[in-house]
């Protein structure tokens, strides 16, 4: 691989990497990643058609679901442009300016899933542990309220860590190690001091995702207390189908995330293929599971799709 410096190139132009080593096939690799954005596209576009016309639907545990839809979308959108230009068009370069935009989006749809799956933990508890005062406690204003809050919450603190991004320097190598704007993949290449940069990084992610992830699992101890204290089997076992979608969706969210931390913390020496798998496994999976997850675990969602192609058929 070339070394881009600044001397070559322009201080504000990025290099975005595909699969390191493979670059003559990728135009066949993108197959695969292809059939996953169709995948992820129109599963969640679905969910969210289902929801918003079917009546049935239009209950708090359905518009959380379709808020997880939307940020699913977000993700897959945010990344698409560019990994169709790198392996189908072998267009690497990206603009200073258009990367900072790319990692708001990104990380904006990122955290904001986060905040989803904590208010749909926040439903199971409510539904589970206080079922009788489920209907007026997530009424359809306060959802509305909750939606605004986490729209809010996963986009202002980003301003401020994009815009001390883009007060460093740049004077080393330019190549990326994903194909996409990731934060501590830019701000790695900086050859000015980034310790204000990666403590104001580390305190969003830890008032984000973390704090989210440790509110979810105390809402599962919770709902797991709750659960034990029903004294009907067939009682518990209805209760505990209905989080298993929930559950599934979490999982399947934060390890790749952990992971691709992990990596870009303790990874330094790993082979760039690493970072890149890892990478791409975290923006895409949780997009593609997530349909699949609730159309099969959901008879509501099974229904309903049922009933859309059965109309189109007739």
């Amino acid at each position: 691989m070339p070394s881009f410096n600044q001397s070559i190139f322009h201080p504000t132009v990025f290099f975005l990497t595909g699969i390191p080593g493979f670059e003559t096939y990728h135009g066949w690799i993108f197959i695969p990643f292809c059939c996953l954005y169709v995948v992820a596209i129109s599963g969640n576009g679905m969910i969210l058609f289902i929801i918003i016309t079917e009546s049935s639907l239009h209950e708090p545990m359905y518009y959380f679901l379709s808020m997880l839809s939307f940020t699913d979308l977000g993700l897959c959108l945010s990344t698409l442009v560019t990994m169709v230009g790198i392996f189908w068009f072998n267009v690497r370069e990206i603009s200073f300016d258009a990367c900072i935009g790319q990692m708001f989006f990104i990380h904006g749809f990122t955290f904001m899933e986060s905040s989803v799956l904590l208010a749909m933990a926040f439903d199971r508890y409510i539904a589970i542990c206080n079922p009788l005062r489920y209907a007026t406690i997530l009424t359809n204003s306060r959802i509305i309220k909750v939606g605004f809050a986490i729209v809010v919450r996963g986009t202002t603190a980003l301003v401020p860590l994009l815009l001390l991004l883009k007060r460093l320097s740049f004077c080393g190598s330019h190549v990326l190690h994903h194909s996409y704007c990731f934060h501590p993949d830019v701000m790695k290449l900086s050859c000015t001091d980034t310790k204000i940069n990666s403590a104001f990084g580390l305190a969003i992610v830890i008032s984000t995702a973390a704090l989210d992830s440790v509110l979810i699992l105390l809402s599962y101890v919770l709902i797991i207390h709750s659960m034990l204290s029903i004294a009907s089997p067939e009682e518990r076992k209805k209760a505990f189908g209905t989080c298993v979608s929930h559950t599934s969706a979490v999982a399947i969210f934060y390890i790749p995330m952990i992971s691709l931390s992990l990596v870009h913390r303790f990874g330094k020496h790993a082979p760039p293929l690493v970072h890149t798998l890892i990478a791409n496994i975290y923006l895409l999976i949780p997009p593609v599971m997530n349909p699949i997850i609730y159309s099969v675990k959901t008879k509501q969602i099974q229904k309903a799709i049922v009933k859309i192609f059965l109309s189109k058929i007739i």
